[in-house]
C-alpha cells in the first residue's frame, strides 16, 4: 500500500533500549508541541487490540503480529480519504520494523549503562532481561539497527539519563523545532501528486 495523500505533518520514530525514556519523551512531545502530533505507544497499541500471538514467560513479553499492527498502521498514517490531521510519534524499541517511506525522523534516545540497569530494575524487569537490554545498549544494537533502515540524514541520538535538569525539555525543544520547519519545507506539497501513489488503485 502506498502512501495516498501527500502528509501535511511529520512521523517521527522515537526508538531506544527499553528504559531510554522513549514513552516519556513521546508524551511530553506530543503534550506539548505546536504542531499536532499524536503519540502512538506501540505496546498499548498490541495490547488493546490484540495484536500479537500470545504472552511469552521467559521475557515476560507480547509475542508481537507485525502484519496486523502494521496493517493497522498504514490505516492511522496514510487515510485513504484524506491526509492524517496530525504527525505522529511512532514508541517503539524495534527501529526495523516500520516502511522507510513512513518515517521523517528517526530519534534514537541513549542511556547510561548504570542508570538504564537502575530504571530496568525499579520495573521489575527479570534478571536475564535487564541483562539483555544493557549489554543491547552497550553493543548499541538499537542505534545501529536505526542506522541501517534509515537515510543518515533523518538519523538523530540524543541523551536521555535524566541527570541534568532540563534534559528532556530541551530534547523535545530540539524536535519540535525540527516538525516546524518540516511543515513548512513541506507545505506545498498537496499541490503536486505525492511520491509513489498510483491513483489507479
Amino acid at each position: 500500500m502506498t502512501t495516498h495523500h501527500p502528509r501535511q505533518f511529520p512521523v517521527i520514530l522515537m526508538t531506544g533500549t527499553p528504559g531510554t525514556g522513549k514513552s516519556t519523551t513521546a508524551a511530553l512531545l506530543a503534550s506539548t508541541s505546536s504542531i499536532p502530533l499524536k503519540h502512538l505507544n506501540i505496546s498499548d497499541i498490541v495490547k488493546e487490540n490484540s495484536f500479537h500471538e500470545g504472552w511469552d514467560e521467559e521475557w515476560s513479553s507480547w509475542t508481537l503480529d507485525e502484519d496486523r499492527l502494521l496493517d493497522y498502521l498504514e490505516d492511522v498514517i496514510n487515510p485513504r480519504d484524506a491526509p492524517a490531521t496530525t504527525g505522529f510519534i511512532i514508541d517503539h524499541h524495534s527501529p526495523s520494523m516500520y516502511p522507510e517511506r513512513w518515517i521523517d525522523l528517526a530519534v534514537v534516545l541513549r542511556t547510561d549503562n548504570e542508570i538504564l540497569y537502575r530504571r530496568l530494575e525499579e520495573r521489575n524487569y527479570k534478571p536475564n532481561k535487564i541483562q539483555e537490554n544493557v549489554s543491547a545498549e552497550i553493543m548499541e544494537v538499537i542505534p545501529a539497527e536505526t542506522r541501517e533502515s534509515y537515510e543518515a540524514e533523518i538519523v538523530v541520538e540524543l541523551r536521555s539519563d535524566g541527570v541534568d535538569d532540563g534534559e528532556m525539555d530541551e530534547n523535545v525543544k530540539r524536535i519540535e523545532e525540527w516538525c516546524v520547519n518540516w511543515v513548512k519545507d513541506n507545505e506545498h506539497r498537496g499541490t503536486e501528486p505525492a511520491a509513489g501513489n498510483d491513483e489507479s488503485e
